[in-house]
């Protein structure tokens, strides 16, 4: 597993989403590396590796950061991940909680959550066999769609970074991407029901973060995950889409350095 390291202090883990990489957390990183020591992973599947084969499940790659945690010999993590990587992170909390608790809060942007029901339909057709076929043979190929969608995930486009589509097409376009999206796709339903067992069962501070015009992660899903999640708080970033840490970095990490300065 690569990762980047940057800054001194407590660790803090970095996760980002299921099509992302390390490099979305470029303009934050500096400002959250002032006070922690900031470890920002490129998850099996993600990275430069020949991961082809690689099971890219939340749950899976949720085993790996926990075996990544124990031989870094990180102690009182703090956990931070977007989209697919908050799932990520609150499946990696539910199975330490009860083993080493090493993990003492998290900060979750738009996590993936059993409450949103936003592209639900997308990832059963393609986590089907005809799905996954048209994955395969589509994605390698997506160039002219890769604009569109990033522009869906920013509240405003006019804010979108000039180097954002070039690096978020690297790690689309890596070869063997579809299939460890497929990976993913194919236990998502089971992941999410693990997510809504373990959720209630957290015991340690949660940072919810969303922009209020998300596509991706239904906004709505906010309140019903903080019932469900003890000990979170919620902080909206108003206009904002998919990726405030991103769009709306200075405003991101002051509420996460906030957040965590009280935890």
């Amino acid at each position: 597993m690569r990762y980047f390291c940057a800054g001194s202090g407590p660790p803090l883990l970095l996760i980002h989403g299921l099509l992302g990489g390390s490099f979305c957390w470029r303009f934050v990183l500096p400002a959250l590396a002032q006070r922690y020591s900031v470890h920002a992973v490129d998850l099996p599947g993600s990275g430069p590796a020949d991961d082809a084969q690689a099971d890219c499940s939340m749950s899976c790659q949720a085993e790996r950061l926990a075996e990544f945690i124990g031989r870094a010999d990180l102690e009182h993590v703090r956990v931070m991940g977007c989209s697919f990587g908050g799932a990520v992170a609150m499946l990696l909390a539910g199975r330490d909680a009860p083993k080493t608790q090493k993990i003492r809060s998290l900060v979750l942007s738009a996590p993936v959550n059993p409450w949103s029901d936003f592209g639900r339909g997308r990832i059963r057709f393609l986590s089907s066999p005809l799905g996954g076929h048209f994955l395969r043979m589509t994605l390698p190929i997506s160039h002219p769609v890769h604009g569109t969608a990033l522009r869906r995930m920013y509240g405003d486009p006019k804010r979108i970074p000039g180097d954002a589509l070039k690096g978020y097409r690297a790690s689309i376009l890596r070869p063997g991407r579809a299939q460890n999206v497929l990976t993913a796709l194919r236990k998502w339903q089971r992941d999410i029901e693990s997510l809504r067992r373990i959720i209630p069962q957290l015991r340690i501070p949660a940072l919810l973060v969303w922009g209020t015009n998300d596509k991706a992660v239904d906004p709505r899903s906010a309140d019903p995950l903080r019932r469900h999640l003890p000990q979170s708080e919620l902080k909206l970033i108003p206009g904002a889409g998919h990726l405030p840490f991103e769009e709306a970095p200075q405003q991101f990490a002051d509420a996460v350095l906030e957040f965590l300065s009280r935890n």
